[in-house]
């Protein structure tokens, strides 16, 4: 035997030994072995090793072999079950149609741009308003009113008026491309679009420019719709403020609009758009939509592509609109779910979204801080209120592990570290954001993940004979972990947002969560509580 060999052998029985030692005596492995465990600094690789070992430069985008899926039996038994319980292709595409719009046009530009967007679609089918003229009441909104909100990082002027040009020339060509032709919108500043800025909401990144188009960006191109804006998210998706300062809630401009989608909270509400698309990691449509007053849908996970979409956390990232009804969140969300295969996350799943839903058909749940008026009136509606049992408990550490992979790219840009600064005299050092992903071991982290799975087990038998239940907190640290569907909206009107002690007033809203692939129905209950109460309709007075 060859003394490599031999000595190959006798390190394994070494390591084995050690092994054993360490479950026995619960010794740190890293001081047996010899291998101290790196910290967050030393254990970064430059660029200058990955290029020595010949490894492709990884930025912020490119996504891992393994997928989240957002079913706890994963995604062949949940295809069989949509298969046997649509009663044929869950593929099938429902198109939505709106109605016609009743009587003459309003003449008032702002009243105009405080109308949702199935109704903005209505005036451009029937001709009552071109395109063109809606574009430029929005810009105008949007020039004005951007200095004070701070919710805009570009104003798209020359490629909104092409856009809203080609809509008006396909609609006199007899091509209507669906409710949302000519409207316009505006899309968080995560996503990148051809020609124009991403900046994530980063100074250090506010003259990036990355030459495609996301793939949301193109599903509304290709249903009419008109790109107007990029709009603000905090610095790289994490609150309210960015590097022109902090985005503003337009009931109350001195409180912030919430984050990170909150250019697209902002902008919507303040009628500078007809709709808009923001994300959420952990909260990020439902906290700008309560915060705004705002009907906001968080998709189930997989739903919507993120491609082009800067990465916080493959497992846990989603897209979705921010409306100014439920009906509009019905509308874009139709036009932009489905499987792409540059996002290898995403699937298709039906959806079937109703106006008149049969609510006594419908089993709906509410938690305790779910509010009583919202609940009564479902009950009215037809609807059989139950209480829910205790929910789930737990998490994982994905989102920074996940965080930290992704902004690798720039916390050691050409391979230079950005060191970790030194704390106060006294103080336990604490690495930075993008950082402490470095400071967990693989093993936690897959078994954190082993966890979350389980997490998800005992969330689908929380939901057990519920296709939803209303919840006055959200649960957006629950269900984000599990990748259930939420929809926001307001059912009152008061001083509901009592965490800035700002003495205001504006809608209150609540959240619907539904079970997973259940948005289309979380979303037909809620434009049945909207067709019986006003509480959407009410927008802030800019003047």
């Amino acid at each position: 035997m060859s003394e490599d060999r031999k000595g190959g052998i006798e390190r394994r029985r070494f390591l084995g030994m050690a092994a054993a030692g360490v479950a026995a005596g619960g010794l740190r492995p890293e001081i047996v072995l010899g291998e101290e465990r790196r910290s967050p600094v030393a254990g970064m690789r430059t660029l200058q090793e990955a290029q020595e070992q010949e490894l492709v430069p990884l930025g912020n985008g490119e996504p891992p072999a393994t997928q989240f899926q957002a079913y706890p039996g994963g995604t062949g038994s949940l295809l069989e079950k949509l298969w046997r319980d649509t009663g044929g292709s869950p593929f099938e595409r429902h198109e939505i149609e709106i109605g016609p719009w009743p009587g003459p046009a309003p003449t008032d530009p702002q009243e105009i741009a405080f109308l949702p967007a199935h109704r903005l679609g209505a005036l451009i089918r029937e001709r009552k308003i071109t395109s063109e003229e809606l574009t430029e009441i929005y810009l105008d909104r949007m020039k004005r009113h951007d200095p004070t909100l701070l919710c805009a990082v570009s104003i798209l002027e020359d490629r909104a008026r092409e856009e809203a040009k080609r809509a008006d020339a396909d609609l006199r060509a007899g091509r209507w491309r669906g409710p949302l032709h000519g409207v316009p919108w505006g899309v968080k500043d995560l996503f990148v679009v051809r020609g124009t800025r991403t900046t994530w909401g980063s100074d250090d990144f506010r003259d990036q420019v990355i030459d495609e188009d996301s793939e949301l960006v193109v599903r509304l191109r290709e249903a009419g719709a008109v790109l107007i804006a990029k709009l603000s998210t905090g610095q790289f998706a994490a609150g309210d403020n960015w590097y022109r300062g902090r985005t503003r809630n337009p009931w109350n401009p001195e409180q912030g609009s919430s984050g990170s989608s909150a250019g697209p909270g902002s902008a919507t509400a303040a009628g500078l758009v007809g709709f808009s698309i923001g994300t959420e990691t952990q909260g990020s449509i439902v906290s700008p939509s309560r915060r705004n007053g705002l009907s906001g849908l968080r998709p189930t996970f997989g739903r919507i592509s993120r491609h082009g979409g800067m990465v916080l956390s493959w497992t846990m990232d989603k897209p979705g609109p921010m409306c100014r009804s439920v009906e509009d969140c019905a509308l874009v969300f139709n036009a932009i779910h489905g499987a792409d295969p540059k996002d290898p996350a995403t699937l298709t799943a039906p959806f079937r979204f109703e106006r008149n839903p049969d609510l006594s058909q419908m089993r709906i749940g509410f938690t305790e801080d779910a509010p009583e008026a919202f609940v009564a009136t479902l009950a009215e509606l037809g609807a059989d209120p139950q209480p829910m049992a205790e929910l789930p408990e737990g998490g994982s550490n994905s989102l920074g592990v996940e965080s930290s992979a992704a902004f690798d790219f720039h916390v050691a840009p050409g391979g230079v570290l950005e060191q970790v600064p030194e704390p106060p005299e006294g103080e336990e050092a604490r690495p930075p954001r993008f950082h402490r992903g470095r400071d967990i071991l693989a093993l936690d982290y897959v078994q954190s993940l082993r966890r979350r799975h389980i997490l998800m087990k005992e969330m689908a038998e929380a939901m057990e004979g519920f296709d939803m239940f209303v919840t006055g907190s959200g649960e957006t640290r629950l269900t984000n972990q599990t990748g259930h569907p939420a929809v926001v909206l307001p059912y009152d009107f008061g001083d509901g947002n009592t965490e800035d002690d700002f003495d205001h007033e504006q809608p209150i809203c609540t959240t619907i969560i539904g079970d997973l692939f259940a948005d289309d129905r979380i979303l037909s209950v809620a434009h049945a509580y909207q067709s019986v109460t006003d509480w959407h309709r009410m927008h802030p007075d800019l003047a």
